[in-house]
C-alpha cells in the first residue's frame, strides 16, 4: 500500500478516537506542489478532497483527471487574486479565502457566467495580524451579510489561520463565530493542529506533510 494512504488512514484513525461528538470532519490532502504521482494513488483509494494554493498549478495539474472523475472535490485553499478567479471557477469545488469584497464581487461575475455556485468559506483573520489576510471579526457580520444578501454567493462557513501560540483560544473564538452566523462548516486544522481544531468542531481540515511528506 502506498505510504500516502498509510498515511491518510492513520489521520482517519487519529480522528476517529478523539473524536468527542458526531462531528466527521473531511480531510482535504493539501495536494499543492506533489506531482499526480503521488496523489493518484490517493485517488484510487476513494479519497477525493484535495487542496491547491497556486491557480496555474492546480490548472495543469488536475483539468483533465477532473474531466473524468465527478467525485473529485477541489479546494483553494490560498489567497486568491481577482485576476485568477475566471479560472478558478470552472475547475475548483470550494473557496477556503475569501477574505474581500471585490473578491467576492468577482466571484459572484464569473459564477453567474457559467451557472456555477461554488461553496464558500469567510477567512477571518481571528488573531487580527497585520502580516494575515481576512475579515477582521468585527467586521463579518456586514461582510457576510452582503455576500450572501447582494452578491448571492454560498456561504458555508468560516476559515482561518490562527497565531501559532495559543491556537485553542483562536479555535473557540471561531466555533462561536459559526454558531453566531449559524453557519454549517467550519474550516480550520492543519497538519499541526488539526487535532485540537476538530474538538472545537471543525468540519475540514487542511492536511498536507503529514500525509505527502516534507515539501522539498
Amino acid at each position: 500500500m502506498h505510504k500516502t494512504i498509510n498515511n491518510l488512514i492513520s489521520i482517519k484513525n487519529e480522528l476517529k478516537s478523539s473524536s468527542e461528538n458526531d462531528i466527521h470532519p473531511k480531510i482535504i490532502a493539501v495536494s499543492k506542489t506533489f506531482p499526480l504521482d503521488n496523489i493518484q494513488p490517493l485517488i484510487d483509494y476513494g479519497h477525493y478532497h484535495f487542496g491547491e494554493n497556486k491557480v496555474q498549478e492546480a490548472v495543469n495539474k488536475w483539468t483533465k483527471i477532473k474531466a473524468h472523475n465527478d467525485d473529485i472535490k477541489l479546494h483553494m485553499i490560498g489567497k486568491l487574486q481577482t485576476n485568477k478567479v475566471k479560472y478558478v471557477v470552472p475547475l475548483f469545488d470550494y473557496v477556503h479565502s475569501l477574505d474581500n469584497i471585490k473578491l467576492a464581487e468577482k466571484i459572484s461575475i464569473e459564477q453567474r457566467k457559467i451557472y456555477k455556485n461554488l461553496k464558500i468559506f469567510i477567512q477571518v483573520n481571528i488573531g487580527n495580524e497585520s502580516q494575515k489576510n481576512g475579515i477582521e471579526p468585527d467586521n463579518l457580520q456586514a461582510f457576510y451579510n452582503k455576500c450572501v444578501e447582494e452578491l448571492k454567493l454560498d456561504i458555508i462557513g468560516l476559515m482561518c489561520i490562527p497565531p501559532q501560540n495559543n491556537t485553542e483560544t483562536y479555535f473557540i473564538n471561531m466555533q462561536k463565530l459559526n454558531k453566531f452566523l449559524n453557519l454549517s462548516e467550519l474550516s480550520m486544522g492543519m497538519s499541526a493542529d488539526y487535532l485540537t481544531a476538530v474538538k472545537y468542531g471543525s468540519t475540514f481540515v487542511r492536511v498536507g506533510s503529514k500525509i505527502f511528506g516534507d515539501r522539498d
